[in-house]
């Protein structure tokens, strides 16, 4: 599979990357056996970059990333985590809910400071069982996850707290590459403020549904020498199913104007034989800033779908017509 290069770290990472919420139980249960398959089939599809992070399964998709990835030569594969969150054992204690199903008995705590990140990855190459973290993101920090009171009070501590400790995780070699793993932009270009970041692992932002958001971002990571690493392709689902009943975007019911978008770009995908979630797969691989599209599977069979769009020809007027449809901006379609 080919590689981009991230950021100015010296990692080159493979374009399609492997994202772990889905061997963490996001929303249905998963096996042991079934997580394993499907990481499997990611190595044997060439993926050699994988992401995961504590909120995951509670720690349970870390155990399972890393039992799966211990019998592998070290330097033959990328793999990112992420940190903000403490996971703390239950003892007794009501469990809240995350999105996640029968995950292991620790609750998780947002802790954002210099002790707290340092504490985080710790505690991740323990639930790994590996001894090196090649990208650390700082997750979820920003106001669409806190609100605009308590991001507050959290972001000048992970900005000056949080931060300062992932550089310092940086200089030392203890990581080779520091970032956000968020969905939202405007905390991303915040932090480019405060430090040198080698990637955003940005969700839902930089899709066919919707770009202009992003292209602050976009012209920053590329003014700066920053990768993207694009998450949530499909906006939750619609770009994927397409505007069927029960189809959803950004994790809710779609808004009428959302469905109307989608079942434009839908109909002009089929004039052209391209399936609507191809083309939402390769389409933010097509911008110089962007250096992986993460997929979120938890079973072999999406896994071989997501891969067998990577072979599907794409012919340059199904761009073309997104853009005369208003659909796609003139400078961000594919070339």
């Amino acid at each position: 599979m080919a590689t981009r290069p991230l950021g100015r770290s010296g990692l080159d990472v493979t374009t399609i990357s492997f994202g772990g919420a889905g061997i963490g139980n996001l929303y249905q249960a998963v096996s042991d056996e079934a997580a394993h398959e499907v990481l499997q089939a990611a190595w044997d599809a060439g993926i050699r970059f994988f992401d995961t992070a504590p909120r995951y399964g509670h720690g349970l998709s870390e155990r399972r990333l890393g039992d799966f990835l211990r019998s592998k030569p070290r330097d033959s594969y990328v793999l990112s985590t992420k940190a903000g969150r403490i996971l703390t054992p239950l003892r007794g204690r009501e469990m809240g809910f995350y999105g996640f199903v029968d995950v292991l008995p620790f609750e998780q705590e947002y802790d954002y400071s210099y002790d707290g990140i340092l504490r985080s990855h710790e505690a991740s190459l323990h639930r790994l069982g590996l001894d090196r973290i090649d990208v650390l993101y700082m997750h979820d920090i920003g106001v669409d996850t806190h609100g605009v009171e308590q991001n507050a009070e959290y972001f000048p501590v992970a900005m000056s707290g949080g931060l300062k400790a992932m550089q310092e995780l940086r200089a030392s070699g203890d990581v080779k590459a520091i970032g956000l793993g968020v969905n939202e932009v405007e905390v991303c270009l915040q932090a480019l403020d405060h430090a040198e970041i080698d990637a955003f692992l940005l969700a839902g932002r930089f899709t066919l549904l919707e770009q202009e958001g992003a292209r602050p971002l976009l012209e920053a990571c590329v003014a700066r020498g920053t990768s993207l690493v694009i998450g949530g392709v499909f906006n939750s689902g619609i770009l994927a199913t397409g505007a069927v009943p029960g189809a959803h975007y950004n994790y809710a019911e779609p808004p009428a104007e959302i469905v109307e978008r989608v079942n434009r770009l839908e109909r002009i995908c089929r004039s052209h034989g391209v399936p609507l979630a191809v083309a939402a797969q390769r389409f933010p691989l097509s911008h110089p800033a962007v250096a992986s599209v993460l997929i979120g599977v938890s079973s072999k069979r999406n896994l071989d779908r997501n891969m067998a769009a990577m072979d599907v020809a794409i012919p340059d007027a199904l761009w073309a017509d997104l853009v005369a449809e208003g659909l796609l901006a003139p400078d961000l379609a594919p070339r």
